[in-house]
């Protein structure tokens, strides 16, 4: 993948993002932003305050929330990224998504994304059962 310099609007939102700030993600976004997840169509949804209160539902459920831009290619408006999300949700459990995202940039700011995106189900071995298990079969 050719070395392109990421575009300013995508950088604000990696941060926005590694910041916690709602907001922030919004001011990103034109008003009439479009979000299509083509796998999860029941997930579309239109406009940036929807962006926001998603992204703050978000940043609230795991507040140590994480983004890490793995690799991104441009292709004229298009910016194809690939990401991957960690954190600890409140009530415990490890959090784990991520995937690519190709958004459509106008002047600065970004018009939409389509979003093939996954949460990583992060099942871990129970090795209190593990060691109860060994320790009966003696």
């Amino acid at each position: 993948m050719p070395d392109t310099a990421l575009p300013p609007v995508i950088h604000r939102l990696w941060q926005a993002w590694n910041a916690h700030d709602g907001e922030a993600v919004a001011a990103c976004l034109q008003p009439d932003y479009q979000s299509q997840q083509p796998l999860h169509p029941e997930r579309n949804f239109s406009g940036r305050d929807l962006a926001r209160q998603s992204w703050n539902a978000i940043f609230n459920a795991t507040p140590n929330f994480h983004a890490e831009l793995l690799r991104h290619a441009i292709n004229g408006a298009q910016v194809w990224t690939e990401w991957r999300w960690r954190g600890d949700h409140t009530d415990g459990p490890a959090f784990s998504a991520g995937g690519v995202m190709i958004f459509e940039l106008h002047a600065d700011h970004i018009d939409s994304v389509r979003a093939y995106t996954e949460t990583q189900t992060l099942a871990c071995p129970d090795f209190d059962q593990i060691l109860d298990d060994i320790l009966h079969e003696a």
